[in-house]
């Protein structure tokens, strides 16, 4: 009769184990109904209005950081937009010279020009992009992030520490925009722009952005510089009130910044425009002052 001892034990515990599940008044005997339901995972997001200690083109959960940023910091987020449609679709991130990283960089140039106030062109500021890394994008991620930077000069745009937002830092006078130069040369190349004061003698002055058009590629681009050269005299015209005319070339010639080969394949098409004077010093702004202000020499 011993063998029979561990099955009469057990069923006398499984009774008890009934008995002690047995519904409590007012009870439905149903588990599961009154459990708040588990909510979805949902792929990491980066903030958007907070700075960075530190620049990345992919950004990962593990070693994302935010500062304050009225303290020391590199980067500015201004905006986290979403890839949609069959932007979203791809089953690897989107690539440089991809039609998705132009459509996110042109989001990220709009809301760069409604944070600052103006075109971050037209001052010493750099707008990046940052995607999530690539196992975050097979999970399921879809963000972009948009990164607004203080540079050094024209030629330095190395991201520099500043304190303090960008918003509405191109609104009115401010030391961020681009303005006069004495530049520097080695031989016939341009070696680099000295940043100086309109009424101290110098060669050269912003003038101006244009927008490249058209989907040509880097290589392309670096190869039309006769036109690029014609776009931005037509801004130097503009600029200084004289005629674009055969009388232009005697009065100024251009120097001109492209974006960088990343920023044009994401998108970036915007050149800067410079006035240049070979033959004289200039000791006041070109700006509006006309035939007189600009002879032909």
């Amino acid at each position: 009769m011993r063998r029979w001892l561990p099955a009469l034990v057990l069923a006398g515990v499984t009774t008890m184990l009934l008995a002690g599940c047995a519904p409590a008044r007012g009870a439905d005997g149903d588990l599961t109904d009154d459990w708040p339901a588990l909510r979805v995972p949902k792929p990491f997001t980066p903030a958007t209005d907070t700075c960075l200690p530190r620049i990345a083109t992919v950004v990962q959960a593990s070693t994302y950081e935010t500062v304050d940023c009225a303290r020391n910091h590199l980067a500015e987020t201004i905006h986290v937009g979403t890839f949609v449609g069959p932007d979203a679709l791809t089953e690897s991130r989107p690539e440089p010279g991809s039609s998705a990283l132009r459509t996110a960089r042109a989001e990220c140039d709009q809301r760069a020009r409604e944070v600052l106030g103006g075109d971050w062109h037209t001052a010493r500021l750099a707008l990046s992009l940052a995607l999530p890394s690539a196992p975050a994008w097979a999970g399921g991620a879809r963000w972009f992030r948009c990164d607004l930077s203080e540079t050094g000069s024209i030629d330095n745009t190395r991201p520099v520490n500043r304190t303090g937002s960008l918003r509405g830092a191109l609104i009115g006078d401010t030391p961020l925009t681009h303005r006069c130069f004495d530049p520097k040369l080695i031989g016939d190349n341009l070696n680099y722009m000295a940043p100086v004061l309109c009424s101290e003698p110098h060669r050269a002055e912003f003038v101006g952005v244009y927008e490249e058009r058209g989907d040509r590629s880097w290589a392309e681009f670096g190869k039309s510089a006769e036109q690029a050269h014609k776009r931005c005299m037509a801004l130097i015209a503009q600029f200084a009130a004289v005629p674009n005319n055969s009388d232009l070339p005697y009065r100024a010639g251009s120097i001109y910044y492209p974006p960088s080969q990343r920023e044009w394949e994401e998108g970036d098409r915007g050149v800067r425009c410079f006035l240049w004077s070979d033959d004289r010093k200039l000791t006041r702004s070109m700006r509006g002052v006309g035939p007189e202000g600009l002879p032909a020499i």
